[in-house]
């Protein structure tokens, strides 16, 4: 409709307009991932927790992990801070979804710089773990010992086309639209499993920035920036050469209403 401003589907009106509510949700949300779900990565990965003695299996720690991660990330997409923003939380869902021109590129922008934020105020919370945290790097994504820079950037490549085909495919359909929050869960718990070894399956450049900030270690820290942003694109790419069917999302949102 013309007039009427909808800046999830790529129309904002007037066209400049901004819009900070949708990035303080954003933001929020993104600081609530990073400080549930590192702090699950920590429980589940820290030599002095009671969990690795618990669950000596790396593999079997992996994949649980990953499945509570992808249950904190479902749990804020439903919740009212998802409601509002659409749920991205990660700024390469933002870059897919401007691909998709359902962001205009200044609400994109200020996506990933309240996301980026929120994952500096996140991870300062993780600081309460003490030694604890310390003890594995606050859940820093890091390259795999013997695995190559460009086997680790190729693993964060994949991971996050993934992502962004699982959260399309499914959210571009009305009948399954309302079950986009819950492929998270399932998702990542494979691609922890999988793919942690090689980089630590960040997928997302805000939950690799707020460890990197407490730890100051920026080492390959490109390859979590660079990584996601390619995968986003290459995902983009294929569901518009239609090589999985017709999946082309209408709004750039995570959660649906009913």
């Amino acid at each position: 409709m013309h007039g009427v401003d909808h800046p999830l589907h790529g129309r904002p009106v007037p066209y400049n307009r901004l819009h900070p509510r949708l990035y303080l949700a954003e933001g929020a949300g993104t600081a609530l991932l990073l400080f549930f779900g590192l702090s699950v990565v920590i429980a589940f990965f820290s030599p002095s927790g009671a969990l690795a003695t618990l669950l000596p299996s790396a593999a079997l720690r992996r994949a649980l992990a990953g499945a509570c991660f992808g249950t904190v990330g479902a749990l804020i997409t439903i919740s009212p801070l998802g409601r509002i923003s659409g749920a991205h939380i990660n700024p390469a869902v933002s870059f897919a979804f401007w691909l998709e021109h359902k962001l205009a590129w200044r609400d994109a922008v200020g996506y990933v710089v309240a996301q980026m934020s929120g994952a500096a105020l996140g991870a300062a919370g993780l600081l309460l773990w003490g030694a604890t945290g310390r003890g594995v790097q606050f859940a820093a994504t890091t390259v795999g010992p013997g695995i190559s820079v460009w086997t680790a950037l190729a693993g964060e490549v994949l991971a996050t086309a993934a992502l962004v085909l699982a959260i399309f495919m499914t959210a571009a359909h009305a009948r399954t639209r309302r079950f986009t929050p819950w492929t998270l869960p399932p998702l990542f718990a494979w691609l922890v499993w999988w793919e942690a070894p090689w980089s630590g399956a960040s997928t997302n450049p805000a939950r690799s920035l707020g460890p990197a900030l407490l730890t100051g270690d920026w080492s390959n820290f490109w390859i979590y920036l660079l990584g996601p942003l390619l995968g986003a694109g290459l995902a983009v790419a294929l569901l518009r050469l239609e090589l999985f069917g017709q999946h082309r999302v209408q709004i750039a949102r995570l959660f649906h209403f009913p």
